[in-house]
């Protein structure tokens, strides 16, 4: 009798995981920024990974303030498992504190599923600059810094960024004061860097890869608190700086109120595919570490960084109206 009802148990498990799979109703993936970026390649890569398991899954891009209307969109769609969406360290830990007016609640109005990934941020130098000034290691800029205060200025992709809050962080901890110079977007800072109009910037090592291994930068530190084996020659910024960590996260959210058993079943089939070698493979190409993670555990890591970034924000006085 015992056998039977496990099996009786079995076969309804499968049925349902089977239904959710092949439900007439496609999965939309929300991701609130622009096509092609980091956010984005891993989001489409995920999504034909969980085929099998999900049924079909699209991509959708809805950009905009600062990712504020994707993320919006997610919170406010029908709690029924159809809807899920990015939350990265921008619109569920930095928004919160940089916008005036939120659409959204960035702690109640979500319901987590798993992180995705963890990109390190990596401290980097126009290569000719450093060069010029001597610099080679990140103690030789903390040094000459404080001997030359005001003299360095360090690119970001805007106010209340993450490059320019991290960039604000490695001033109180380093003790230093460098002027900040905000442009319109991460690929900008990044072009002011390489043609030598910015003297440093603090950049996610995805988008800065390319041009450490061209010559064009020269890598000082990475901001996680150990080595990463991506740059392995790179020492961590804590080795000089005693506790800074600082790195890039984004995972999957669904609106509030999504029954549990939906997460568990969204939360099973993303956390595989993370694990599978042709995703690791894969994101290792962006310099992304895959983090699969229980709900719990990415709602908890969202609920830290949120409590972080708000004396950072403040202290920057970056504010949006």
């Amino acid at each position: 009798m015992q056998r039977r009802h496990l099996l009786i148990t079995t076969l309804a498990l499968a049925a349902s995981t089977a239904a959710f799979a092949q439900s007439a109703k496609p999965i939309r993936l929300i991701v609130p920024y622009a096509p092609g970026g980091p956010l984005d390649v891993t989001a489409r890569a995920l999504a034909e990974q969980v085929k099998d398991s999900l049924g079909t899954v699209i991509v959708e891009n809805k950009p905009g303030a600062g990712g504020n209307i994707g993320s919006d969109y997610v919170a406010k769609a029908t709690p029924d498992g159809s809807v899920i969406g990015l939350a990265a360290v921008a619109t569920h830990a930095i928004n919160p504190w940089l916008f005036s007016k939120m659409p959204y609640d960035a702690a109640k109005d979500f319901a987590p599923i798993t992180q995705m990934v963890r990109v390190p941020n990596v401290l980097v130098m126009n290569a000719d600059t450093a060069a010029r000034l001597k610099i080679n290691t990140l103690v030789d800029l903390i040094a000459y810094a404080k001997r030359n205060p005001g003299q360095l200025n360090y690119g970001s992709g805007g106010n209340g960024s993450a490059g320019h809050l991290a960039g604000e962080m490695f001033k109180q901890g380093a003790g230093v004061f460098a002027v900040h110079i905000p442009y319109n977007g991460a690929n900008p800072a990044q072009l002011a860097l390489v043609s030598g109009q910015v003297d440093f910037n603090i950049d996610n090592l995805a988008s800065a890869a390319a041009n450490i291994k061209a010559g064009k930068l020269k890598a000082l530190a990475v901001t996680t608190a150990k080595r990463s084996p991506m740059l392995p020659g790179v020492p961590a910024m804590a080795e000089t700086l005693k506790g800074f960590e600082v790195d890039t996260w984004w995972g999957l959210v669904a609106p509030a109120g999504t029954p549990k058993d939906v997460i568990d079943k969204l939360n099973a089939a993303f956390t595989a595919a993370l694990k599978s070698p042709e995703t690791q493979q894969r994101f290792a190409m962006l310099m992304a570490e895959p983090v699969p993670t229980t709900p719990e555990q990415f709602g908890q890591l969202m609920q830290r960084e949120r409590a972080r970034y708000e004396p950072v924000v403040k202290r920057s006085g970056a504010k949006v109206d």
